[in-house]
Protein backbone atom coordinates (compact mmCIF):
# COMPACT_ATOMS: atom_id res chain seq x y z
CA UNK A 1 0.00 0.00 0.00
CA UNK A 2 2.64 2.57 0.93
CA UNK A 3 5.19 1.57 -2.84
CA UNK A 4 2.33 3.34 -5.02
CA UNK A 5 2.90 6.76 -2.86
CA UNK A 6 6.55 6.27 -2.48
CA UNK A 7 7.83 5.91 -6.29
CA UNK A 8 6.09 8.88 -7.53
CA UNK A 9 8.94 10.43 -5.06
CA UNK A 10 11.57 9.03 -6.27
CA UNK A 11 11.35 9.43 -9.84
CA UNK A 12 11.12 13.15 -8.76
CA UNK A 13 14.59 13.40 -6.77
CA UNK A 14 16.07 11.01 -9.93
CA UNK A 15 14.65 13.68 -12.25
CA UNK A 16 15.98 16.87 -10.23
CA UNK A 17 19.61 15.20 -10.17
CA UNK A 18 19.64 14.97 -13.37
CA UNK A 19 19.11 18.53 -14.37
CA UNK A 20 21.87 19.28 -11.73
CA UNK A 21 24.26 17.32 -13.22
CA UNK A 22 23.22 18.50 -17.19
CA UNK A 23 23.67 22.14 -15.57
CA UNK A 24 26.92 21.42 -13.63
CA UNK A 25 28.26 19.78 -17.30
CA UNK A 26 27.36 23.37 -19.02
CA UNK A 27 29.08 25.04 -16.35
CA UNK A 28 32.31 23.38 -16.82
CA UNK A 29 32.44 23.87 -20.40
CA UNK A 30 31.98 26.87 -20.54
CA UNK A 31 35.00 27.79 -17.89
CA UNK A 32 37.05 25.85 -19.89
CA UNK A 33 35.93 27.60 -23.27
CA UNK A 34 36.81 30.22 -21.18
CA UNK A 35 40.08 29.44 -19.44
CA UNK A 36 41.29 28.48 -23.22
CA UNK A 37 40.47 31.95 -24.45
CA UNK A 38 42.77 33.24 -21.86
CA UNK A 39 45.48 30.93 -21.78
CA UNK A 40 48.89 32.42 -23.87
CA UNK A 41 49.86 30.90 -27.48
CA UNK A 42 52.76 27.77 -27.37
CA UNK A 43 56.11 28.97 -26.85
CA UNK A 44 57.92 29.79 -30.61
CA UNK A 45 60.93 28.50 -29.39
CA UNK A 46 61.80 24.74 -28.91
CA UNK A 47 60.43 23.16 -25.51
CA UNK A 48 59.75 20.39 -24.17
CA UNK A 49 56.08 20.70 -25.56
CA UNK A 50 57.41 20.34 -29.04
CA UNK A 51 60.55 17.37 -27.75
CA UNK A 52 62.87 20.19 -28.62
CA UNK A 53 62.93 19.69 -32.21
CA UNK A 54 64.32 21.67 -35.50
CA UNK A 55 64.78 20.89 -38.86
CA UNK A 56 68.03 19.13 -39.72
CA UNK A 57 69.20 21.64 -42.15
CA UNK A 58 69.55 24.38 -39.34
CA UNK A 59 71.18 22.10 -37.22
CA UNK A 60 73.83 21.40 -39.81
CA UNK A 61 73.85 24.97 -40.17
CA UNK A 62 74.25 25.65 -36.40
CA UNK A 63 76.79 22.69 -36.19
CA UNK A 64 79.42 24.58 -39.03
CA UNK A 65 79.13 28.05 -37.02
CA UNK A 66 79.68 26.39 -33.87
CA UNK A 67 82.59 23.91 -34.72
CA UNK A 68 83.95 26.10 -37.57
CA UNK A 69 83.79 22.86 -40.02
CA UNK A 70 81.98 22.44 -43.07
CA UNK A 71 79.63 20.01 -43.90
CA UNK A 72 79.11 18.54 -47.70
CA UNK A 73 75.51 17.14 -47.25
CA UNK A 74 74.60 14.37 -50.25
CA UNK A 75 71.34 15.75 -52.23
CA UNK A 76 68.96 13.45 -51.36
CA UNK A 77 69.26 14.26 -47.45
CA UNK A 78 65.85 15.61 -46.28
CA UNK A 79 66.91 19.00 -44.40
CA UNK A 80 63.35 19.79 -43.83
CA UNK A 81 62.93 16.61 -41.53
CA UNK A 82 62.66 17.45 -37.24
CA UNK A 83 65.32 16.33 -35.25
CA UNK A 84 64.06 15.66 -31.74
CA UNK A 85 66.02 16.70 -28.95
CA UNK A 86 68.53 18.45 -31.54
CA UNK A 87 70.09 21.13 -29.52
CA UNK A 88 70.74 18.19 -26.55
CA UNK A 89 72.34 15.81 -28.68
CA UNK A 90 75.31 18.46 -28.89
CA UNK A 91 78.94 17.61 -27.47
CA UNK A 92 80.96 21.36 -27.54
CA UNK A 93 83.98 19.63 -26.99
CA UNK A 94 83.51 17.34 -29.84
CA UNK A 95 81.93 18.01 -33.38
CA UNK A 96 82.27 13.99 -34.10
CA UNK A 97 80.11 12.89 -31.30
CA UNK A 98 78.04 15.62 -31.94
CA UNK A 99 77.63 14.53 -35.58
CA UNK A 100 77.13 10.86 -34.55
CA UNK A 101 74.14 12.04 -32.15
CA UNK A 102 72.32 13.92 -34.71
CA UNK A 103 72.77 11.40 -38.08
CA UNK A 104 72.71 8.33 -36.16
CA UNK A 105 68.87 8.26 -35.77
CA UNK A 106 68.23 8.81 -39.42
CA UNK A 107 71.16 6.51 -40.41
CA UNK A 108 73.64 8.52 -41.61
CA UNK A 109 77.47 8.84 -40.90
CA UNK A 110 80.19 11.41 -41.18
CA UNK A 111 83.46 10.46 -42.79
CA UNK A 112 86.20 13.01 -42.51
CA UNK A 113 88.03 14.74 -45.60
CA UNK A 114 90.46 16.55 -43.92
CA UNK A 115 90.87 20.40 -43.39
CA UNK A 116 87.49 20.39 -40.99
CA UNK A 117 85.56 19.22 -44.23
CA UNK A 118 83.08 16.84 -43.56
CA UNK A 119 81.15 14.28 -45.87
CA UNK A 120 77.41 13.49 -44.57
CA UNK A 121 76.92 9.70 -46.21
CA UNK A 122 74.43 7.04 -45.73
CA UNK A 123 75.50 4.58 -42.68
CA UNK A 124 78.36 2.24 -43.95
CA UNK A 125 78.99 -1.41 -42.46
CA UNK A 126 82.28 -1.02 -43.87
CA UNK A 127 84.25 2.01 -42.69
CA UNK A 128 83.71 3.93 -39.29
CA UNK A 129 86.51 7.62 -38.02
CA UNK A 130 89.69 6.87 -36.42
CA UNK A 131 88.84 7.30 -32.65
CA UNK A 132 86.17 4.44 -33.20
CA UNK A 133 89.64 2.16 -34.85
CA UNK A 134 91.45 3.28 -31.73
CA UNK A 135 89.03 2.19 -29.54
CA UNK A 136 88.56 -1.10 -31.32
CA UNK A 137 92.41 -1.52 -30.73
CA UNK A 138 91.89 -0.78 -26.77
CA UNK A 139 89.19 -3.50 -26.75
CA UNK A 140 91.39 -6.02 -28.63
CA UNK A 141 94.49 -5.26 -26.22
CA UNK A 142 91.99 -6.68 -23.56
CA UNK A 143 92.01 -10.21 -25.43
CA UNK A 144 95.22 -11.03 -25.32
CA UNK A 145 98.41 -10.24 -23.33
CA UNK A 146 100.92 -12.79 -24.49
CA UNK A 147 101.65 -15.35 -27.11
CA UNK A 148 98.88 -17.63 -25.96
CA UNK A 149 96.15 -15.85 -25.63
CA UNK A 150 97.26 -14.59 -29.04
CA UNK A 151 97.28 -17.53 -30.45
CA UNK A 152 93.95 -19.04 -28.97
CA UNK A 153 92.34 -15.88 -30.73
CA UNK A 154 94.09 -16.60 -33.98
CA UNK A 155 92.65 -19.95 -33.82
CA UNK A 156 89.31 -18.77 -33.69
CA UNK A 157 89.17 -15.95 -36.25
CA UNK A 158 90.98 -18.58 -38.79
CA UNK A 159 88.36 -21.24 -38.12
CA UNK A 160 85.61 -18.43 -38.56
CA UNK A 161 86.83 -16.55 -41.14
CA UNK A 162 87.17 -19.67 -43.60
CA UNK A 163 83.41 -20.63 -42.45
CA UNK A 164 81.80 -17.43 -43.32
CA UNK A 165 83.67 -16.94 -46.51
CA UNK A 166 82.19 -19.77 -47.99
CA UNK A 167 86.04 -21.98 -48.24
CA UNK A 168 84.79 -24.53 -46.15
CA UNK A 169 83.05 -27.96 -47.83
CA UNK A 170 84.44 -27.22 -51.43
CA UNK A 171 85.61 -30.20 -53.62
CA UNK A 172 89.33 -30.32 -54.24
CA UNK A 173 90.12 -28.49 -57.68
CA UNK A 174 89.13 -30.68 -60.80
CA UNK A 175 91.86 -32.51 -62.35
CA UNK A 176 92.05 -30.74 -65.77
CA UNK A 177 95.46 -29.75 -66.61
CA UNK A 178 95.74 -25.73 -66.45
CA UNK A 179 95.45 -24.04 -69.94
CA UNK A 180 99.08 -22.33 -70.43
CA UNK A 181 99.59 -19.78 -73.61
CA UNK A 182 103.24 -20.07 -75.41
CA UNK A 183 105.97 -18.14 -73.31
CA UNK A 184 107.13 -14.53 -73.99
CA UNK A 185 110.72 -13.80 -73.41
CA UNK A 186 112.42 -10.90 -71.87
CA UNK A 187 115.29 -9.63 -70.33
CA UNK A 188 116.20 -12.49 -67.07
CA UNK A 189 112.17 -13.77 -67.63
CA UNK A 190 109.15 -14.57 -69.29
CA UNK A 191 105.83 -14.21 -69.18
CA UNK A 192 103.20 -17.15 -69.73
CA UNK A 193 99.26 -16.81 -69.25
CA UNK A 194 97.31 -19.30 -67.62
CA UNK A 195 93.77 -20.57 -67.41
CA UNK A 196 93.33 -22.78 -64.01
CA UNK A 197 89.74 -24.61 -63.35
CA UNK A 198 89.35 -23.98 -59.91
CA UNK A 199 85.83 -25.10 -59.50
CA UNK A 200 83.89 -27.23 -61.88
CA UNK A 201 83.59 -25.03 -65.08
CA UNK A 202 84.84 -22.09 -63.01
CA UNK A 203 88.23 -20.87 -64.53
CA UNK A 204 90.77 -17.70 -63.12
CA UNK A 205 92.87 -16.06 -65.52
CA UNK A 206 96.26 -14.43 -65.11
CA UNK A 207 99.46 -14.16 -65.91
CA UNK A 208 102.83 -16.08 -64.38
CA UNK A 209 106.04 -13.85 -64.46
CA UNK A 210 108.97 -16.73 -64.11
CA UNK A 211 112.71 -16.44 -63.95
CA UNK A 212 114.74 -17.82 -66.86
CA UNK A 213 117.27 -19.27 -64.89
CA UNK A 214 116.32 -21.23 -61.90
CA UNK A 215 117.24 -24.65 -60.09
CA UNK A 216 114.98 -27.15 -58.28
CA UNK A 217 113.17 -25.68 -54.76
CA UNK A 218 114.99 -22.59 -55.68
CA UNK A 219 112.38 -20.03 -56.63
CA UNK A 220 110.31 -18.25 -54.44
CA UNK A 221 106.47 -17.78 -55.08
CA UNK A 222 104.92 -14.39 -54.91
CA UNK A 223 100.59 -14.46 -55.40
CA UNK A 224 99.66 -11.10 -57.01
CA UNK A 225 95.67 -10.00 -56.08
CA UNK A 226 94.60 -7.55 -58.24
CA UNK A 227 92.55 -4.08 -56.68
CA UNK A 228 90.20 -1.94 -57.99
CA UNK A 229 92.95 0.06 -60.08
CA UNK A 230 91.87 1.01 -63.75
CA UNK A 231 92.82 -1.37 -66.01
CA UNK A 232 92.93 -4.57 -63.66
CA UNK A 233 96.22 -6.52 -64.17
CA UNK A 234 97.14 -5.13 -67.45
CA UNK A 235 98.06 -2.13 -65.94
CA UNK A 236 101.47 -0.77 -66.15
CA UNK A 237 102.52 -0.55 -62.51
CA UNK A 238 101.21 -4.51 -61.68
CA UNK A 239 103.18 -5.81 -64.75
CA UNK A 240 106.17 -3.50 -63.65
CA UNK A 241 105.72 -5.16 -60.31
CA UNK A 242 105.19 -8.93 -61.61
CA UNK A 243 108.31 -8.47 -64.04
CA UNK A 244 110.60 -7.27 -61.20
CA UNK A 245 109.49 -9.85 -58.75
CA UNK A 246 110.47 -12.47 -61.48
CA UNK A 247 113.76 -10.90 -62.42
CA UNK A 248 114.40 -11.10 -58.73
CA UNK A 249 114.12 -14.60 -59.29
CA UNK A 250 111.02 -15.14 -58.00
CA UNK A 251 107.81 -16.64 -59.78
CA UNK A 252 105.69 -14.55 -59.48
CA UNK A 253 101.64 -14.58 -60.64
CA UNK A 254 99.07 -11.63 -61.19
CA UNK A 255 95.55 -12.75 -61.54
CA UNK A 256 91.82 -10.91 -62.87
CA UNK A 257 88.97 -9.93 -60.26
CA UNK A 258 85.90 -11.94 -60.41
CA UNK A 259 83.60 -11.00 -62.71
CA UNK A 260 86.19 -8.25 -64.25
CA UNK A 261 88.29 -8.30 -67.66
CA UNK A 262 88.40 -12.13 -69.26
CA UNK A 263 86.43 -13.28 -66.20
CA UNK A 264 83.44 -11.33 -68.04
CA UNK A 265 83.79 -14.29 -70.73
CA UNK A 266 81.56 -16.43 -67.63
CA UNK A 267 80.24 -13.44 -65.48
CA UNK A 268 78.45 -10.52 -66.13
CA UNK A 269 79.89 -7.44 -64.74
CA UNK A 270 77.41 -7.10 -61.70
CA UNK A 271 78.37 -10.51 -60.37
CA UNK A 272 81.19 -8.45 -58.62
CA UNK A 273 79.40 -6.82 -56.25
CA UNK A 274 78.29 -10.22 -54.37
CA UNK A 275 79.45 -11.70 -51.72
CA UNK A 276 80.40 -14.77 -54.25
CA UNK A 277 83.01 -12.25 -55.69
CA UNK A 278 84.75 -12.57 -52.25
CA UNK A 279 84.64 -16.15 -52.26
CA UNK A 280 86.20 -17.19 -55.30
CA UNK A 281 88.62 -14.37 -55.93
CA UNK A 282 90.07 -15.57 -52.54
CA UNK A 283 89.89 -19.46 -53.64
CA UNK A 284 91.78 -18.41 -56.94
CA UNK A 285 94.78 -17.09 -54.81
CA UNK A 286 94.28 -20.51 -53.12
CA UNK A 287 93.81 -22.59 -55.99
CA UNK A 288 96.69 -21.07 -57.85
CA UNK A 289 99.06 -21.55 -54.82
CA UNK A 290 98.39 -25.44 -54.99
CA UNK A 291 99.20 -25.07 -58.58
CA UNK A 292 102.73 -23.03 -58.58
CA UNK A 293 103.90 -25.15 -55.41
CA UNK A 294 103.79 -28.14 -57.64
CA UNK A 295 106.25 -27.12 -60.16
CA UNK A 296 109.23 -28.11 -59.01
CA UNK A 297 111.15 -24.97 -59.12
CA UNK A 298 109.06 -23.75 -56.31
CA UNK A 299 110.35 -23.23 -53.06
CA UNK A 300 107.77 -24.01 -50.65
CA UNK A 301 109.20 -21.94 -47.68
CA UNK A 302 109.45 -18.69 -49.38
CA UNK A 303 105.74 -17.86 -50.21
CA UNK A 304 104.50 -14.12 -50.81
CA UNK A 305 101.63 -12.03 -50.98
CA UNK A 306 101.24 -8.56 -51.52
CA UNK A 307 98.59 -6.55 -53.51
CA UNK A 308 97.06 -3.11 -53.13
CA UNK A 309 93.50 -1.40 -52.16
CA UNK A 310 91.19 -4.71 -52.53
CA UNK A 311 94.15 -6.87 -53.49
CA UNK A 312 95.50 -5.51 -50.21
CA UNK A 313 92.33 -6.66 -48.63
CA UNK A 314 92.98 -10.73 -50.51
CA UNK A 315 96.66 -10.11 -48.86
CA UNK A 316 95.58 -9.67 -45.26
CA UNK A 317 92.77 -12.49 -45.41
CA UNK A 318 94.70 -15.43 -47.28
CA UNK A 319 97.83 -14.55 -45.05
CA UNK A 320 96.07 -15.14 -42.18
CA UNK A 321 94.14 -17.89 -43.40
CA UNK A 322 97.15 -20.07 -45.03
CA UNK A 323 100.12 -21.10 -43.18
CA UNK A 324 101.69 -21.69 -46.42
CA UNK A 325 101.91 -17.96 -46.96
CA UNK A 326 105.33 -17.15 -45.13
CA UNK A 327 105.41 -13.20 -46.21
CA UNK A 328 102.79 -10.69 -46.62
CA UNK A 329 102.78 -6.98 -47.98
CA UNK A 330 99.48 -5.29 -47.75
CA UNK A 331 99.49 -1.91 -49.83
CA UNK A 332 97.27 1.18 -49.00
CA UNK A 333 94.07 -0.98 -46.68
CA UNK A 334 95.30 -1.67 -43.53
CA UNK A 335 93.34 0.13 -41.10
CA UNK A 336 91.58 -0.50 -37.79
CA UNK A 337 88.56 1.68 -38.83
CA UNK A 338 87.78 0.48 -42.55
CA UNK A 339 87.19 -2.82 -43.67
CA UNK A 340 86.57 -2.55 -47.64
CA UNK A 341 83.69 -1.26 -49.38
CA UNK A 342 83.42 -3.39 -52.19
CA UNK A 343 81.58 -6.94 -51.89
CA UNK A 344 84.76 -8.62 -52.72
CA UNK A 345 86.53 -7.49 -49.56
CA UNK A 346 83.72 -7.53 -47.16
CA UNK A 347 80.53 -9.02 -48.56
CA UNK A 348 80.75 -12.06 -46.40
CA UNK A 349 80.95 -11.98 -42.53
CA UNK A 350 85.01 -12.97 -42.19
CA UNK A 351 84.75 -9.18 -40.27
CA UNK A 352 81.94 -10.60 -37.33
CA UNK A 353 84.43 -13.50 -36.84
CA UNK A 354 85.49 -13.91 -33.13
CA UNK A 355 82.54 -11.57 -31.94
CA UNK A 356 84.31 -8.99 -34.15
CA UNK A 357 87.64 -8.17 -35.82
CA UNK A 358 89.12 -5.44 -38.32
CA UNK A 359 91.97 -5.30 -41.03
CA UNK A 360 94.53 -4.57 -38.76
CA UNK A 361 93.70 -7.40 -36.47
CA UNK A 362 93.73 -9.40 -39.58
CA UNK A 363 96.80 -8.31 -41.08
CA UNK A 364 98.45 -8.97 -37.28
CA UNK A 365 97.58 -13.49 -37.86
CA UNK A 366 100.61 -13.12 -39.99
CA UNK A 367 103.01 -12.88 -36.99
CA UNK A 368 105.71 -13.89 -36.13
CA UNK A 369 105.60 -14.41 -40.19
CA UNK A 370 107.92 -11.04 -42.10
CA UNK A 371 104.98 -8.36 -42.32
CA UNK A 372 105.50 -5.24 -44.78
CA UNK A 373 102.17 -2.95 -44.34
CA UNK A 374 102.58 -0.06 -47.00
CA UNK A 375 100.32 3.51 -45.86
CA UNK A 376 99.84 6.75 -47.13
CA UNK A 377 98.52 10.11 -46.02
CA UNK A 378 95.45 10.62 -48.23
CA UNK A 379 92.76 7.73 -47.17
CA UNK A 380 91.99 5.52 -44.65
CA UNK A 381 95.65 4.11 -44.05
CA UNK A 382 96.66 7.24 -43.14
CA UNK A 383 97.00 6.49 -39.36
CA UNK A 384 98.73 3.51 -39.42
CA UNK A 385 101.86 5.17 -37.89
CA UNK A 386 99.81 6.39 -34.96
CA UNK A 387 97.16 3.42 -34.40
CA UNK A 388 97.53 0.02 -36.46
CA UNK A 389 101.69 0.21 -36.08
CA UNK A 390 102.24 0.39 -32.58
CA UNK A 391 99.25 -2.41 -31.92
CA UNK A 392 100.99 -4.86 -34.71
CA UNK A 393 104.42 -4.22 -32.87
CA UNK A 394 102.92 -5.29 -29.86
CA UNK A 395 101.49 -8.75 -31.44
CA UNK A 396 104.68 -9.35 -32.95
CA UNK A 397 106.59 -8.77 -29.37
CA UNK A 398 104.59 -11.69 -27.96
CA UNK A 399 107.52 -13.43 -30.65
CA UNK A 400 109.99 -11.18 -29.83
CA UNK A 401 109.91 -10.44 -33.91
CA UNK A 402 109.40 -6.63 -34.02
CA UNK A 403 111.90 -7.06 -36.51
CA UNK A 404 109.83 -9.06 -38.64
CA UNK A 405 106.97 -6.38 -39.08
CA UNK A 406 107.67 -2.85 -40.30
CA UNK A 407 105.79 0.02 -41.98
CA UNK A 408 106.15 1.86 -44.84
CA UNK A 409 104.51 5.51 -44.77
CA UNK A 410 104.10 7.76 -47.48
CA UNK A 411 102.23 10.94 -46.01
CA UNK A 412 102.20 12.97 -49.02
CA UNK A 413 101.00 10.19 -51.53
CA UNK A 414 97.44 8.62 -52.22
CA UNK A 415 95.71 5.37 -52.88
CA UNK A 416 98.06 3.44 -55.16
CA UNK A 417 100.56 0.70 -55.85
CA UNK A 418 103.38 3.39 -56.91
CA UNK A 419 107.26 3.35 -57.52
CA UNK A 420 107.68 4.39 -54.25
CA UNK A 421 105.59 1.59 -52.71
CA UNK A 422 106.47 -0.75 -55.05
CA UNK A 423 110.22 -0.07 -54.05
CA UNK A 424 109.37 -0.73 -50.56
CA UNK A 425 108.61 -4.05 -51.16
CA UNK A 426 111.39 -4.74 -53.33
CA UNK A 427 113.47 -3.82 -50.42
CA UNK A 428 111.61 -6.00 -48.09
CA UNK A 429 111.70 -9.02 -50.58
CA UNK A 430 115.58 -8.49 -50.80
CA UNK A 431 116.02 -8.30 -46.55
CA UNK A 432 113.99 -11.16 -46.11
CA UNK A 433 115.17 -13.38 -48.35
CA UNK A 434 118.09 -12.84 -49.31
CA UNK A 435 117.29 -12.19 -53.22
CA UNK A 436 120.45 -11.77 -55.88
CA UNK A 437 119.52 -8.08 -56.90
CA UNK A 438 122.39 -7.03 -58.50
CA UNK A 439 120.28 -7.09 -62.06
CA UNK A 440 117.57 -5.04 -60.75
CA UNK A 441 119.79 -2.10 -59.16
CA UNK A 442 121.39 1.00 -61.72
CA UNK A 443 125.07 1.89 -60.52
CA UNK A 444 123.39 4.00 -57.37
CA UNK A 445 122.39 1.12 -56.06
CA UNK A 446 118.84 1.54 -56.14
CA UNK A 447 115.98 -1.00 -58.03
CA UNK A 448 115.35 0.18 -61.44
CA UNK A 449 112.84 -1.13 -63.58
CA UNK A 450 113.83 0.08 -66.94
CA UNK A 451 114.71 -3.72 -67.47
CA UNK A 452 111.21 -4.87 -67.40
CA UNK A 453 108.99 -5.35 -70.57
CA UNK A 454 105.08 -3.92 -70.58
CA UNK A 455 103.50 -5.78 -72.48
CA UNK A 456 100.06 -4.58 -74.81
CA UNK A 457 96.87 -5.58 -73.75
CA UNK A 458 95.89 -7.84 -76.10
CA UNK A 459 99.32 -10.50 -74.87
CA UNK A 460 97.69 -10.77 -71.58
CA UNK A 461 94.93 -12.75 -72.53
CA UNK A 462 94.19 -15.95 -71.88
CA UNK A 463 91.33 -17.21 -74.30
CA UNK A 464 92.13 -15.12 -76.91
CA UNK A 465 91.25 -11.55 -78.48
CA UNK A 466 87.49 -12.62 -78.83
CA UNK A 467 87.47 -15.18 -76.03
CA UNK A 468 87.33 -18.36 -78.55
CA UNK A 469 89.88 -20.17 -76.47
CA UNK A 470 87.02 -20.62 -73.17
CA UNK A 471 86.56 -24.03 -72.38
CA UNK A 472 83.36 -25.97 -73.71
CA UNK A 473 82.80 -26.83 -70.00
CA UNK A 474 82.73 -23.55 -68.72
CA UNK A 475 80.09 -22.04 -66.48
CA UNK A 476 77.94 -18.98 -67.91
CA UNK A 477 76.24 -16.30 -65.32
CA UNK A 478 76.34 -16.16 -61.35
CA UNK A 479 72.93 -18.11 -60.82
CA UNK A 480 75.05 -21.32 -62.70
CA UNK A 481 77.25 -20.68 -59.94
CA UNK A 482 75.33 -20.47 -57.03
CA UNK A 483 73.70 -24.16 -57.98
CA UNK A 484 77.12 -25.24 -58.01
CA UNK A 485 77.32 -24.48 -54.75
CA UNK A 486 74.22 -25.54 -53.49
CA UNK A 487 75.40 -28.79 -54.71
CA UNK A 488 78.46 -28.73 -52.33
CA UNK A 489 76.14 -28.24 -49.34
CA UNK A 490 76.48 -23.98 -49.17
Amino acid sequence: MLFPAFRPVRLGVLAALCVCLAASARAQTAASALEAEEAPARFDRPTSDTRFARPLGEVLDEIERRFDVRLQRPKDLDQTQLLDYAEYRFRPWSVEETLKNVLAPIDYKLVFKGRNIYEIRKFEYTRRLAPDGQQFIDYLNTLYDDRESFEARRALLRREMRHAAGLDSLPARPDSKPYLTPKRTYDGYYVQNIGLEILPGVYCTGSIYHPLKYRKASCPVILNPNGHFGDGRYRRDEQLRCAMQARMGCIAVSYDLFAWDEQLLQFEPTSHRTAMAHTIQNLNGLRLLDYLLSLKEADPTRVGITGGSGGGSSTMFLTAIDERITLSMPVVMTTSYFIGGCPCESGNPIHLAGGGTMNAEVAALCAPRPLLVVSDGKDWTRDVPQISYPYLQRVYGFYNAQDKVENAHFPTEGHDYGWSKREATYRFLEKHWHLDTSKVKNAEGRFDESGCTVEDYSLLKVWGPQGENLPANALHGIDELYKLFKAFGQ
